[in-house]
């Protein structure tokens, strides 16, 4: 079993910053794919950035350049230049040996 626990989230004025912090703990198994998706009000859940354990990275073309992902001791969502749109819950995951694990969320809110 895998637990993951998400920070960092809140509320920001557009044009702030924020960091998310997603802590893993259990049966971690190299290699595995890391990312956060999100989830805005009546909106489907997407996908932000993924992260492997080789340390490839992969973004949404709508937070390209404004994101970085990151992971060593645990994983990183350093997010700039926010916009109101980007508002949602976000979600870290782990995705290893064909299982998928989620955290709860952290809200992050964005006003305009």
């Amino acid at each position: 079993q895998v637990q993951l626990v998400e920070s960092g989230g809140g509320l920001v004025q557009a044009g702030g910053s924020l960091r998310l912090s997603c802590v893993a703990s259990g049966s971690i198994f190299r290699p595995n794919v890391m990312g956060w998706y999100r989830q805005a009000p009546g909106k489907q859940r997407e996908l932000v950035a993924t992260i492997t354990s080789s340390g490839y990275t992969n973004y949404a073309d709508s937070i390209k350049g404004r994101f970085t992902i990151s992971r060593g001791n645990a994983m990183y969502l350093q997010m700039n230049s926010l916009k109101p749109e980007d508002t949602a819950v976000y979600y870290c995951n782990v995705n290893q040996r064909s299982r998928e694990y989620w955290g709860q969320g952290t809200q992050v809110t964005v006003s305009s």
